[in-house]
């Protein structure tokens, strides 16, 4: 069989092999697809890839903005603060 071309099997065969066919699907990456006397019915695929989730460290980069000088002394005297 090509390599691009969809392996085919009839819901008979299906039904009395499921679990494998499932299997198979998932080892291979392939599709199959599902005929009922030649005609289409269904093809089992393997899911979408889902992306990596994104990890909670960086996931805030870029997000903050500096407004004023955070370096330079306060002008403001604090009561905590002793002289």
């Amino acid at each position: 069989m090509p390599h691009d071309e969809v392996e085919s099997i009839s819901v008979s065969v299906f039904k009395a092999t499921c679990l494998g066919v499932l299997k198979k699907v998932q080892e291979t990456g392939r599709p199959i697809l599902v005929t009922r006397r030649g005609n289409p019915v269904v093809q089992i695929g393997p899911p979408p890839v889902s992306p990596p989730a994104a990890h909670w460290l960086g996931s805030m980069r870029n997000q903050g903005h500096i407004l004023g000088d955070i370096v330079s002394p306060l002008d403001e005297h604090w009561e905590g603060v002793e002289d």
